[in-house]
This record gives C-alpha cells, structure tokens and sequence, in this order.
C-alpha cells in the first residue's frame, strides 16, 4: 500500500543526517514538499542532494528560538504553508549520574529537546496550522519511559516531550500531535552506544537487530499521513521489541 503525502508541506529539524534525514527523505518521495533544517548549511546541503523530490534547506539552531522563527517564515515563503512540523533535533552534551551534570549541561539539554520543540511548534502553529489543521511529530526516546545509568537528564527530557506530545494534542484539537519513541538507532548521535553496547543489546531483542533510521522513517510517514488521522496524544514505541522477552532462539 502506498503512503502519499501529495499536496503536503513538511518542516523537519535535525534533517541533515540520520533519522532526519531518512524521515525528509521519505516525506519527499511520498510527494511532500520538505524543509531540511539544521545547524550547518553544507550538511544540510548534502543531505538534500540525496533526495529525490521538492526540498529546500535553511540553517537554524533548534534551541535558538528566534532561529526557529526565521526558518518557520523561510519555509512560509518557499511553500506557502506547513501541514507537518517534525520535531526531531535533539542534544545530548552530558552523559553520567543526573547529579553530576551542571547547569550548563542541564540548561542546553532542555533548551534544545524540549524547549525546541515547544516554541517550533508554537511558531508553526501561528503561521499555518492555527487556521489550516496539520501534524506535529515528536521524536523522544524509549529513555522517556524508564530510569537508566548514565542517561538521566537525557532521559528527562524526553519524559516531558512525550507528556508535552499529549498536552498539545489535548491543547491543539483537530491538529494532530504524535510521537515516536526509538530504541537504539544506528546513527551517528548513537555511535558510542552503539559500537560499545550495541552487538549486546541486539543480542537481547526479539529481532536480534538494532534499529535503522529508515525503521523510524517508515512510522513516520504513517503517523503524518492521513492513514493515521484518528491518532493524536500517543507515543509510539519501536524498539525491535526491546519491551519483551524473546523465547526464540
């Protein structure tokens, strides 16, 4: 079955690699118009060369509220509207016991992966989606749902952005709002965890595999299209079944 998001505009952060990326990517083959957005010009760039489809890029911080301003006006200028707002950028400056970190730490987490995708979301939502109903998608963390060593503030943030993806939904009405909660994904964000304890914990799942970004990239487009348009205030969970004990061998 085919998934189109013909007629569509879509704004997504941290869209210059991995999970951004392939999220951009499947938007623009599935018809979306696409935004690429994220710190660097030349990744950004780069990444858009990659895709096939209508895109532009512009380059925000996605804590910088007056940048997500500026590049909510750009893709209104470009496009003319924006149906899908894709939080997805994120940072992870700390990683250690929560009372270790400082707060300089603590404050650029929070700025980034959880005020970010507030004043994004408000910011589109004033220029479009106030008068035209669209989707908001929130890319938090399995992390949001349990307690772990070494990524608590992390962790933390991600636990607010599934509570704000509910809030918002409960706030913004026939405008949908939806998240995606990853397990370990095989990007660059990940690699430490991933070349250390990544052969470990896909030992352990169901699927015997770690995720890639394009299996975040397919619940992705679901979620956003109008095969999804009963669904609003949820999280969605995709691990490889990392919330389950396998019995195969």
């Amino acid at each position: 079955m085919e998934i189109s998001l013909r007629g569509k505009t879509a704004l997504v952060t941290g869209a210059s690699r991995g999970i951004g990326q392939a999220i951009a990517k499947s938007f623009a083959e599935a018809g979306a118009q696409v935004m690429l957005t994220s710190r660097k010009i030349e990744a950004l760039r780069s990444a858009a060369m990659q895709i096939d489809g209508e895109t532009d890029v512009f380059a925000a911080n996605a804590g910088d509220i007056q940048q997500a301003q500026a590049c909510v006006d750009a893709t209104m200028n470009r496009f003319g509207k924006i149906d899908i707002l894709v939080n997805n950028a994120a940072t992870n400056p700390y990683y250690g016991p929560t009372l270790g970190v400082d707060s300089a730490q603590f404050d650029k987490t929070f700025q980034v992966n959880l005020k970010g995708p507030l004043f994004w979301s408000q910011a589109v939502w004033n220029a479009s989606m106030k008068n035209t109903p669209g989707v908001i998608l929130n890319i938090a963390s399995v992390g949001g749902l349990r307690a772990e060593q070494g990524l608590g503030v992390y962790n933390l943030t991600k636990a607010a952005l599934i509570h704000l993806t509910s809030q918002l939904a409960c706030e913004l009405g026939r405008t949908r709002v939806v998240g995606i909660a990853p397990g370990l994904v095989k990007t660059f964000f990940a690699s430490v965890l991933v070349e250390n304890v990544g052969d470990r914990l896909a030992a352990a799942l169901p699927t015997r595999r770690l995720g890639e970004p394009q299996d975040i990239a397919n619940l992705a487009l679901f979620l956003c299209s109008d095969l999804a348009a009963w669904i609003t205030g949820a999280t969605y969970v995709i691990d490889g079944g990392g919330g389950v004990r396998s019995g195969t061998m």
